[in-house]
């Protein structure tokens, strides 16, 4: 008796299981089509295969090393007078398109004029291939200095540069003399949930390094909360490859929608788009970043660009979206300098570091931000209003960074020696 009941219950939620998904999968097929069945198929088979072991951003050896309670003792050379100042940094394996490694790359070019002699230390827990790597540094990003591999250990240096969380703790662990700097882009915690590496990310603020950020915000929020010495510099614009052609048609929209990167919310701006695609059917919508699926508008899908070929979009865009939840992005200038008007969202920390008049700024809400487009492209003198805004970043150069980059070097090195 009692087997039977027990068989009749398996029955019984078996059916309700089956009932379940069945009505799951018409919804599905009704809504997505086929496309729609596969993209959650593959989805649950990739979490199926994928591995369930911690994969760490950082060495794990390398923060148990680093003691915040008993900092390192770390010796700074004296410059002699004529000597050229030696800055190890110690970056992160990247492949090309990196917006953080573009920035510290040029900043590297500009100290080499400058007469510093400059070596790169890798740093890759993820056991990439460090000659890969090297060739993409010097062939994309232009570095001609040394580049070696940090975990084979740094030479002596007046500067030792960490440029991301991870590599802090190598620039924390590391033997070799040399003042400690925080080359600082963006605020690496909020990069995560709450939860370990936000925590890891956090504590390197703590690290007694001198903070030199891509813009004020971050200088006095890392001040302020974590007692950081700080230095900052301007966002330049590489008004070379990015300029206005005065002969463009201007027919879109252009959105920067990179889903692995949550700090730009791109979930949030493709709603956005399709309020907009809704009021403005005839406006084109050029996504770029990577490649999207199937969307409930349609757009030109562009993927990952060359900046040439970025130019060549935004100079056949009225506007653009430029969405940051934390320090902003290269966009909006390069946009502005294409004379592509950049709707941003509006925040603080974005004002403070753009600083352009230029800049429309509206609520993170996608009404607001449809709104915001759907005025731009209904601007009645919408070429004088394009022209000034690229007038507006052609001073803005990269030089002006390195040569903030330079005095704050310059000032931090004096005061230890």
């Amino acid at each position: 008796m009692a087997a039977s009941v027990l068989a009749a219950s398996v029955v019984n939620a078996a059916r309700l299981q089956l009932g379940r998904r069945a009505r799951q999968f018409s919804a599905i097929l009704a809504k997505d089509g086929y496309q729609g069945i596969v993209r959650r198929v593959r989805l649950k088979a990739s979490d199926w295969i994928r591995p369930h072991s911690v994969v760490w951003s950082v060495f794990p050896e390398d923060v148990m090393a680093a003691d915040l309670f008993r900092p390192p003792v770390t010796v700074v050379p004296k410059i002699a007078p004529g000597e050229p100042i030696v800055v190890n940094w110690v970056m992160e394996a990247s492949g090309r398109g990196s917006g953080g490694h573009t920035t510290t790359c040029r900043i590297i070019k500009y100290m080499e004029r400058r007469g510093y002699v400059n070596r790169v230390y890798l740093y890759d827990p993820f056991g990439g291939d460090h000659k890969y790597y090297q060739r993409i540094s010097r062939d994309y990003y232009g570095i001609t200095c040394e580049i070696s591999d940090v975990r084979a250990g740094m030479k002596d240096a007046h500067a030792v540069v960490a440029t991301a969380w991870p590599s802090a703790y190598a620039v924390y662990n590391a033997r070799c003399s040399g003042k400690r700097f925080y080359f600082v882009q963006d605020y690496e915690p909020f990069f995560y949930p709450v939860g370990t590496n936000s925590v890891l990310a956090e504590n390197t603020y703590r690290m007694g390094f001198h903070g030199i950020t891509a813009g004020r915000w971050l200088a006095e929020k890392l001040s302020q909360e974590f007692g950081m010495m700080t230095d900052f510099f301007p966002f330049g614009c590489d008004t070379a490859r990015y300029r206005r052609q005065s002969s463009s048609k201007r027919s879109g929209v252009a959105f920067y929608a990179r889903a692995g990167t949550p700090r730009r919310a791109v979930e949030l701006g493709l709603l956005a788009l399709e309020l907009f695609a809704n009021r403005r059917p005839d406006v084109e919508l050029h996504l770029f970043g990577e490649r999207l699926g199937n969307l409930p508008f349609k757009f030109l899908n562009h993927g990952l660009v060359t900046p040439a070929k970025l130019s060549e979009i935004y100079n056949r865009c009225f506007a653009g979206l430029s969405l940051s939840l934390t320090n902003v992005s290269l966009v909006p200038f390069e946009m502005l300098a294409c004379g592509c008007i950049p709707i941003v969202n509006d925040a603080d920390h974005n004002r403070m570091v753009l600083d352009n008049p230029h800049i429309r700024y509206a609520p993170p809400t996608p009404h607001s931000l449809a709104t915001a487009l759907e005025a731009l492209v209904n601007m009645p003198d919408f070429e004088a209003t394009s022209r000034r805004a690229a007038e507006s970043v052609v001073s803005a150069s990269w030089d002006d960074a390195g040569a903030a980059v330079d005095a704050a070097f310059r000032r931090a090195l004096a005061c230890s020696v």
